[in-house]
């Protein structure tokens, strides 16, 4: 029989002192002279307990400990009853103990300290029994468990008669014994109460049967399987108590079973935050407690405070008194002590820097005084967690108030258990929340392409206060393996809870680009003088990106939402909002009697026999719980030998929750499969497919091991120290963070390269980037008084600030904001209007005398004023004039093309012409800067203008590739009720609010393109990929962890039936050909056909049939797969098919070509030709088609300048109405929003989403 995968027991272990001592002892030693004994390995139990081999000729129990096992020896010791013979005299007789067998990663010498960490010490009188915990963790950092309980037995001595040992009368001697259950998994509160049970069985068992007793107690905890991650619990019986094995959350969480409140009970909220601060900066903590239960428990407690960081340093919670030289070590640590070493440790040489925490009166201090050097944690981040702990109910007795008296005692504790999952999931959330608050904003300061954290630009984030704390914490172990978390975009309960708790209007500035400037409603909250440098040339830099330009009366609502959240009461779940899901508890067999091999087996038949009548019970959309069970039984499968059945369990995972498959378990019953089973395997389509996909997986692992990027390596930004081509400073920028953009970065090396050779020194470079950090603390520290914030919305931030210069309208200081510019007059100041962008008329350089000589000077002139606005802007004037002109260049294309981002690049390019002017210092220094004035040079190269019917209907813009170093190409669109959905490359699927067309998530859908999407229901969308597999994603999750396996081939359609008197029926076809008919609330395929054909492209229903559009032609199929007619065009020319789409009130099928400027029109009801066609001017192919209201869609390419273009067509007079251009790359997408807007999508030269308004008829196109 197999060993159980993910069993609970790792080995049973008793510890105590020898038989032959203790009787020795008894017989010399008074009661009240009794010394400390040496503990001693006893026994040792650990699986596999039962083999089939050992029980071919016994009836019974029979145990097995020569499996896969190292063993441990003790250490020969001669007996010394033997020794001495009744005269003194010497014997020879020497008598050893046998061989113990021991799991290979357990180390017993250490084990009995650890099972009494006070000693052994032998009483006079009867004792209470005690429990500890332990933590084992070997070198490559993995943890064992080990839960101990002390419990006292009467030493025997005299003649053994009938089994029995009598005592001489004389007083009775107590010796303790430990038994110590080791385990993998942290279930310290379950294996607490299995030796509470073992207990009551110890007291009552006889000397001679206490060794078999342990042996069939350890025997049945390793038939126990571990519940799944996720909402499914695994009891047991071991009477009197019934057992409980929590689950954990989900694959990334961490088993807690313990009562996490303990911290909360033991300090106070400002120590409890001194010491996880101590944590984070892996300081060296000493926790101290009379009770040796409590320091593992609060230890563990506080680890999981900080989950997902995770504690990388030595952690010995419990050290015995032997062990307290380990306090020596020079690395961070965290260790318990008794409390009775306090003192000796406070005073012990060498432990200087040691963080002393007394977990009995919570207090803390350091090792050389009570209150100097201990660990801070930031202001508002205290202040944040503080508040919402202070609302916790931590006092179950307050639960107790209304229930009667508890009769049962299995009832109490499932009550009692209810109430402490309850609180520690509200701990969870609130030490989740401190955890993002802390490290909120490092996403924004990483380089994903080059794996590049630049530390000190995120330490120039934080208050001047809290720099010493966050300098420490970036230079530990637990933050570096948190930032490689970051940089392999791990989907987390940090990057979940992360984007949760954005504001709406941080979600917003995730969609725009760089540079970074805090906007004035937050400065005007926060203060004006709050920052300061480690350089005293540079500031920090901000989280908040530049806000996004929609329009002004949005952005209020949203400042002002912001504010209320900020002011609002807090609660323990205020902005914490998890669904809490239902708990299910599956319940085990009762234990078989004798523990021999078939018994086992029986045992295991019956669990596979109560999960087969779960999962029958379970209706189909309780998807979740139905995995649980199928990947329980698929473990009690493995373990029973039935690979195949396990296998196929493991399957169902996929249309379940592929979140739980166990890979690593898959791939080893796929690798041991004997012959004879995967003849059988081959026969079983699923089975064939999962084994295909096990085998392709460790294709693409191999491969991505190939490439040799080390997922753990991060670096830290450096300013370069040689010279850099064009390759090394596009590298260079990029990690520096102050643009991604490739095109902006060229022009930028152009810019710095004026008059030199292409390669720009790493002196210029550090003076430029020095003055761009510069200008970000002139513009952080810019005082803007109420009277001045009156007139500029909230979300404008200043951007750069002139020298204090005279104009016509006063003294002052000209500053730009990325709407307007404004004068902050001297002396008191004040508000003088200049001009918003969009307003300017001319902008020109100009001088003004004074005395002998001409000061250089800027003229500007606005639309609807009279009189000229003139600065002396000295040397400054023709920067100014670069920056205001490529701003006013930007506004004007943005507003014409309905593309924000047009004014987000601008104001970038404006900023670094002022670092590259700042940098040069040299005659060409302007011109240098001229290299960066891209809209300015478009405005005077190419025509502004967008065709008046573009205009008309163009809304808005949306760049999915906003954060990337270049545009990656829409691949899919789709919309469901109040969100859009857009597929761009590699998987990556993008969520936006319909309603303000901000990005709300970001999901991961596999590794390779999408072809497809489909809403299936309110809960459902449906992804088919060139990975041959379907992925469903859940709306109000977010999550996608069910998959349909079923192709052979990339999915390149999908349609639904809503039939009105059966369930829903979806259809998916592939590029072999293969349609798959999908009863959707089972996820089974009902019907598969093949047609034979090109590539099949698209599936489409249609009056109780489907359409089929390939690249050789289109196909009306019937719902049992016979193809009833092939359309296609009998011209000498052959075209290649791109999409269909059906009019069924029409009774009309439209279709267009990749390669062909026509749209064509059949009947449905005579196919032989189409009996029109629609000519497309500039149009050199089409890619997609969609029908909206009474018109019909189509994106194709054109062959002139613009690339992409749209044309609107007439269902009625088969002529284009429209026809518009709104992108520079071709229309891969279209869909349609409730049929008031349509949403196309471009290629990857463009790689932007357009929103367009729908008429319900046009004009004609004669003038688009």
């Amino acid at each position: 029989m197999a060993e159980l995968p993910f069993g609970l027991l790792e080995a049973c272990v008793v510890v105590g002192a020898p038989s032959d001592k203790l009787r020795e002892l008894h017989q010399h030693t008074r009661s009240n002279d009794l010394p400390l004994l040496d503990p001693e390995v006893l026994q040792v139990h650990a699986p596999p307990f039962v083999s089939k081999e050992a029980n071919l000729n016994m009836i019974g129990p029979a145990f097995s400990h020569v499996q896969r096992r190292r063993s441990f020896i003790k250490k020969k010791r001669p007996d010394r009853a033997a020794e001495r013979g009744p005269n003194g005299d010497s014997g020879t007789r020497v008598e050893t103990t046998p061989a113990i067998s021991v799991p290979k990663d357990l180390d017993l010498i250490a084990l009995p300290q650890l099972c009494f960490p006070g000693g052994l010490e032998l009483a006079s009188e009867q004792k209470d029994d005690a429990y500890h915990f332990l933590v084992f963790t070997d070198l490559f950092g993995n943890r064992t468990h080990g839960v101990v309980v002390q419990y006292h037995r009467a030493v025997q001595e005299g003649p053994l008669q009938n089994g029995c040992r009598w005592n001489a009368p004389k007083s009775r001697l107590y010796a303790p014994f430990a038994v110590c259950i080791i385990s993998k998994f942290p279930y310290y509160n379950a294996l607490k109460d299995c030796l509470s049970c073992l207990l009551v069985q110890l007291r009552t068992a006889r000397q001679a049967d206490l060794e078999e007793t342990i042996k069939e107690f350890s025997a049945k905890l390793s038939l126990i399987p571990l519940p799944p991650p996720g909402q499914l619990n695994v009891s047991f019986s071991l009477r009197p108590l019934q057992v409980v094995l929590p689950s954990r959350d989900d694959q990334d969480s961490p088993i807690i079973d313990i009562d996490l409140h303990l911290p909360l009970l033991c300090f106070s909220h400002k120590t409890l935050l001194q010491v996880l601060s101590g944590l984070l900066q892996e300081q060296r903590i000493v926790l101290f407690s009379s009770d040796w239960a409590r320091l593992t428990l609060v230890a563990e407690s506080l680890l999981l405070y900080l989950h997902p960081l995770s504690w990388q340093q030595p952690y010995v919670p419990v050290l015995a008194r032997g062990m307290l030289d380990f306090l020596m070590a020079p690395t961070a640590f965290l260790m318990g002590c008794h409390a009775n070493h306090f003192d000796d440790i406070a005073a012990m040489q060498g432990t200087e820097d040691l963080v002393l925490v007394n977990v009995d009166d919570g207090s803390i201090r350091t090792s050389q005084s009570e209150t100097d050097d201990l660990p801070t944690m930031p202001q508002d981040v205290a202040e944040c967690f503080i508040s919402r702990a202070e609302c916790l109910q931590l006092h179950y007795d307050l639960e107790l108030c209304h229930l009667g008296a508890g009769t049962d005692v299995n009832t109490l504790r499932s009550q009692r258990r209810g109430w402490q999952r309850k609180l520690n999931s509200m701990i969870q959330n609130i030490a989740l929340e401190l955890v993002v608050n802390i490290f909120r904003g490092v996403q924004d300061f990483l380089n994903h392409e080059h794996r590049v954290f630049n530390s000190e630009e995120f330490l120039r984030t934080k208050e001047p206060e809290d720099q010493l704390f966050y300098k420490k914490v970036l230079e530990t172990h637990i933050f570096h393996s948190f930032l490689c978390d970051r940089l392999n975009r791990k989907r987390d309960s940090f990057s979940r809870m992360e984007q949760m708790t954005q504001s709406h209007a941080a979600r917003n500035a995730a969609m725009t680009v760089f540079p970074r400037r805090p906007p004035m409603y937050e400065l005007s909250r926060t203060g004006y003088n709050r920052y300061t440098s480690p350089n005293p040339r540079l500031s920090k830099r901000l989280g908040a990106s530049l806000p996004n330009l929609v329009e002004p009366m949005v952005e209020s609502v949203m400042s002002n939402a912001d504010r209320q959240l900020s002011v609002r009461k807090i609660s323990p779940d205020s902005g914490l909002k998890f669904l809490q899901k239902p708990l299910k508890v599956f319940r085990l067999p009762e234990f078989p009697p004798p523990l021999a091999y078939h018994y086992v087996q029986n045992y295991y038949s019956d669990m596979v026999s109560s999960l087969g009548k779960a999962i029958n019970a379970t209706p189909p959309d309780e998807s979740a719980l139905l995995a649980r069970y199928h990947y329980l039984r698929g473990l009690v499968n493995t373990v029973s030998n039935r690979r195949l059945d396990a296998l196929e369990d493991f399957y169902s995972l996929f249309k379940t929750d592929a979140d739980i498959f166990p890979s690593q378990m898959v791939k080893s019953l796929v690798d041991s499969l004997p012959d004879g089973e995967w003849v059988q395997a081959e026969r079983r389509p699923e089975l064939k497919r999962l084994i295909t996909q096990v085998k392709r997986e460790e294709e693409r692992e191999r491969a991505t091991q190939s490439t040799g990027q080390d997922e753990e390596a991060v670096k830290r930004f450096q300013l370069p120290k040689k010279y850099m081509h064009l390759e090394e400073f596009v590298k260079c920028v990029q990690e520096s963070g102050i643009v991604k953009d490739h095109g902006t970065i060229h022009r930028l090396f152009d810019a710095l390269t004026v008059g030199h050779q292409k390669q720009v020194s790493p002196d210029v470079f550090r003076v430029f980037y020095t003055i761009w950090k510069e200008t970000e603390a002139e513009a952080q520290e810019v005082y803007l008084p109420a009277s001045v914030l009156e007139h500029i919305d909230a979300t404008e931030c200043v951007f750069k600030l002139s020298s204090s210069v005279k104009t016509s309208r006063g003294v002052g200081k000209i500053a730009m904001t990325q709407r307007r510019l404004f004068l902050l007059t001297d002396g008191r100041p004040g508000y003088v209007e200049v001009a918003q962008y969009r307003d300017l008329e001319d902008v020109r350089v100009s001088s003004a005398p004074f005395l002998l000589l001409r000061i250089p000077g800027l003229k500007i002139r606005v639309h609807g004023r009279k009189e000229t606005f003139e600065a002396n802007l000295k040397t400054e004037t023709e920067l100014w004039n670069l920056m205001i002109k490529e701003m006013w260049a930007g506004r004007l294309i943005a507003d014409r093309h309905k593309d924000p981002q047009y004014l987000q690049q601008a104001l970038t390019n404006a900023l670094l012409m002022d670092a590259v002017v700042g940098s040069l210092q040299s005659s060409k220094a302007i011109y240098a800067a001229s290299k960066l004035a891209q809209f300015d040079r478009m405005k005077l190269e190419v025509p502004m203008m967008v065709p008046s019917t573009t205009a008309e209907l163009l809304k808005h813009k949306i760049n999915p590739s906003l954060n990337l170093p270049a545009p990656q190409a829409v691949d899919v669109l789709l919309y469901t009720p109040g969100q859009l959905w857009v597929s761009v490359g590699g998987g990556k699927v993008m969520v936006f609010d319909a309603s303000t067309w901000s990005l709300i998530q970001t999901c991961q859908v596999g590794n390779a393109r999408l072809n497809c999407m489909l809403g299936v229901d309110r809960d459902q969308v449906w992804m088919g990929s060139e990975d041959s597999v379907i992925y469903i994603i859940s709306v109000v999750s977010m999550v996608c962890n069910r998959q349909l396996t079923e192709h052979r081939a990339e999915v390149t359609g999908l349609a639904l039936d809503n039939g009105k008197y059966s369930n829903t029926v979806a259809y998916s076809c592939s590029a072999e050909g293969t349609v798959m008919v999908w009863e959707v609330s089972a996820l089974q395929v009902k019907r598969t056909f093949r047609l034979s054909c090109d590539r099949l492209q698209s599936v489409y229903n249609c009056g109780g049939a489907l359409w089929c559009c390939s690249r050789d032609g289109i196909m009306e199929v019937g719902r049992t797969g016979v193809v009833k007619q092939h359309i296609n065009l009998h011209e000498p020319q052959r075209v290649t098919y791109s999409a269909a789409l059906v009019l069924p009130e029409s009774g009309e099928l439209w279709s267009v070509c990749v390669d062909s400027a026509e749209v064509y029109i059949w009947h449905m009801k005579n196919t032989t030709k189409p009996f029109c066609r629609v000519m497309l001017q500039d149009c050199s192919g089409c890619h997609c088609i969609i029908q909206v209201k009474n018109q019909v869609w189509v994106g194709g390419m054109g062959r002139s300048s613009v690339k992409g273009k749209i044309y609107i067509l007439d269902t009625e007079r088969y002529e284009v109405l429209k026809e518009l251009h709104g992108h520079m790359d071709k229309v891969t997408a279209l869909c349609s929003a409730e049929d008031r807007y349509v949403l196309s999508g471009s290629g990857k030269h463009d790689g932007k989403i357009a929103i367009w308004k729908v008429e319900e008829r046009g004009l004609d196109s004669s003038n688009c």
